[in-house]
């Protein structure tokens, strides 16, 4: 029994602002279809038994130590600014004046 109709596929089409032929509904109504009937497969051998996993092979992060290297002076920083005032970057305005 197939649960996705080209009356659904047009809906989802309308819902995701995509337009959709007719040759379109009709490939993916197809399409769309097979995906659920996998989905439901798996979704039957899925037990409480059988651990959710994300990953097939055990994996950890390998972090280094987060220690502050050489770090350059607010003159240096703004050196190569195109313009700058009172220590920091000026920019233009791109809000407008209500802020």
């Amino acid at each position: 029994m197939s649960e996705i109709t080209p009356e659904l596929v047009r809906h989802l089409g309308v819902l995701a602002r995509i337009q959709l032929s007719d040759e379109e509904v009709e490939r993916l109504t197809g399409q769309l279809d097979v995906i659920v009937d996998n989905i439901a497969k798996v979704s039957e051998v899925a037990t409480p038994e059988v651990e959710a996993t994300s990953h097939p092979i055990p994996m950890s992060n390998i972090f280094r130590p987060d220690v502050v290297g050489d770090q350059l002076t607010p003159a240096e920083v703004l050196q190569n600014a195109p313009d700058a005032a009172d220590g920091r970057f000026r920019v233009t305005a791109i809000l407008g004046e209500e802020q």
